[in-house]
């Protein structure tokens, strides 16, 4: 298995999890409050776990997977964003900001 599939797959698994854990799990919901993007929680889940599928779908149909990595760095860019204006931790900050450099390397190398 190359770097790039691990890359995806790992990528893919974390967001079905989380968007399982959205559903399951009410502290989820409460974050999205903190955010105050509660209003756009489930819009924003169902896009992760789109890009989720689509990073699968990926593996078979380049343009598809390109398409995906984008859209998870951009929503991890934006988590990024939110977390920086609540001045959460670098610690806190951290998933988010990895999700986005990992979405943007695996963008890389698609395009390559």
């Amino acid at each position: 298995m190359t770097l790039e599939k691990i890359l995806i797959l790992l990528s893919s698994l974390s967001f079905f999890g989380y968007s399982i854990s959205y559903f399951a799990q009410p502290k989820m919901k409460k974050e999205f409050e903190r955010f105050g993007l509660s209003k756009y929680a489930t819009a924003i889940v169902l896009g992760q776990l789109a890009c989720a599928i689509g990073l699968l779908i990926g593996l078979s149909y380049p343009l598809v997977l390109s398409l995906s990595a984008f859209g998870l760095a951009l929503q991890m860019f934006a988590g990024v964003i939110v977390r920086m204006k609540l001045k959460d931790s670098f610690l806190i900050t951290l998933p988010a900001l990895f999700f986005m450099i990992l979405n943007s390397v695996i963008l890389i190398l698609t395009l390559t």
